[in-house]
């Protein structure tokens, strides 16, 4: 009977677990409903914001501009009616001076008939001389309709009808952005964004890539990246903390830019590639990615390395060579499993490396394959894959490692191939580099490009 009670009891365990999972897995589903709820309400409202307000400016702006326009269109019809009013105005003046002169000159006359004998001649002389000094027989023209400006106002009907269709398809409304961030992947202080498009009659010309920091005290979005890219590598981002990002597109032949895609969350936990401070004969930039040759020393300096083991295999680490002066064969850049101090070359044992003349050292060894010498602007890049594990055995010892790696070093438009045996396992590597002269002024900057699958 116990038997049967203690399996009736395990089995009410379980169902109690089962049932503690299935309500959390629901209420997580409703969680993730509420979620979505309220990215629609929310979206929903925002867009409804933005409509009023732009089409509240677009009546704005359009009745002011019609208000302009008729003003400018009236003050033109003042202007014709002033100055074609004036000349006429002048004719009338002169019309109405002769009037008043014609009916001063009939009173006279008028006069000069009634009065006596005895003063008749002098007032009829003085009536003849005047009549004579006003020439009555000259006349003011005055001008004929046909040649007076007969004001009208032209206005183009077809102008509602443009705005009417205009209107009609000014703006338009989307259950989604026609873009989408797809994948986030971290990368030592940086984060790679890809994103696609979800509207495939969309046409895209460029996009536009948007990041701050997250949480209340997160800083305004800052442009990224602007370009026909579908992916950017956003670098100094600080480790272990969240980021948003955001991208929009912009049509083929339209200058307004698609709604922001909805933000997604990335952050990487991986710290920034950095040379490691203090290394005498090498000054360092800021942000310690760029190392400069330091003229001071007179001595051969000592290894440059990176701050940490920072380089991953799986990646693209790059070497980027912006100032050079007098080279010498034993300078050289690469990668090695530690950083030992105090040596002065990578030509050295768990290292791999390429000399500035373009030889390529494995673990101290160079290879017959050679590839372009570095100069100003070379772009040195090393790619690691594992190949195997290997047991350890005699022969593997003797072949001096075994962990294989497979290694790609690129320069210019050539690169070289080859297997890597180091001693112990590793999953990350030092890179590093040293130069000879104090006139030599190499100076590297460097970040991951892409991801190799292993």
């Amino acid at each position: 009977m116990s038997a049967e009670v203690d399996v009736l009891l395990q089995e009410a365990k379980e169902s109690i677990e089962a049932a503690q999972n299935y309500r959390s897995e629901l209420q997580q589903r409703l969680h993730g409903l509420n979620q979505a709820r309220k990215q629609v309400r929310g979206s929903s409202g925002q867009a409804r914001e933005v409509l009023r307000r732009h089409f509240a400016e677009l009546q704005a702006a359009a009745t002011r501009l019609l208000t302009e326009r008729l003003t400018t269109l009236l003050a033109e019809v003042d202007a014709i009616e002033a100055d074609s009013v004036k000349p006429l105005d002048d004719c009338q003046s002169l019309i109405e001076h002769g009037v008043g002169q014609a009916d001063e000159l009939l009173r006279e006359g008028e006069a000069a008939l009634r009065c006596g004998l005895g003063e008749k001649e002098d007032k009829l002389g003085s009536f003849t001389k005047k009549a004579m000094h006003i020439q009555l027989d000259s006349l003011p023209e005055v001008p004929a309709l046909v040649d007076v400006p007969s004001v009208s106002a032209q206005l183009d009907d077809s102008l509602l009808g443009l705005l009417r269709d205009r209107v009609s398809r000014h703006g338009s409304v989307s259950s989604h952005p026609p873009v989408q961030i797809e994948e986030l992947q971290e990368r030592p202080g940086s984060i790679l964004v890809r994103w696609c498009k979800v509207d495939e009659d969309f046409a895209a010309a460029d996009y536009r890539l948007q990041y701050r920091r997250s949480g209340s005290g997160g800083s305004q979005y800052e442009d990224g990246y602007i370009g026909r890219d579908s992916e950017f590598l956003v670098l100094h981002l600080d480790p272990h903390t969240d980021y948003l990002f955001r991208v929009c597109a912009r049509g083929e032949g339209r200058t307004e830019w698609s709604p922001w895609s909805i933000p997604q969350t990335g952050y990487t936990t991986l710290a920034p590639h950095e040379w490691c401070p203090g290394t005498e004969g090498y000054i360092l930039s800021s942000r310690r990615n760029i190392a400069l040759r330091n003229d001071s020393s007179q001595s051969r300096c000592p290894v440059l390395y990176s701050k940490a083991p920072t380089y991953f295999c799986g990646q693209t680490l790059t070497f980027k060579i912006t100032a050079a002066g007098q080279i010498d064969r034993r300078d050289s850049l690469g990668v090695c499993v530690d950083s030992q101090k105090g040596a002065e070359s990578l030509q050295r044992d768990q290292a791999v490396c390429i000399s500035t003349n373009g030889a390529v050292f494995v673990n101290g060894k160079e290879m017959t394959n050679q590839l372009p010498a570095i100069t100003v602007g070379s772009a040195v890049t090393f790619d690691m894959e594992v190949v195997n594990l290997f047991p350890i055995s005699n022969n593997n010892l003797s072949e001096g490692g075994n962990f294989k790696l497979r290694v790609t070093i690129g320069s210019g438009n050539r690169e070289v191939v080859f297997d890597w045996l180091v001693d112990q396992a590793v999953d990350c590597l030092f890179f590093g580099c040293s130069f000879t002269f104090k006139i030599c002024c190499w100076c590297f900057s460097f970040f991951i490009l892409t991801e190799t699958s292993l």
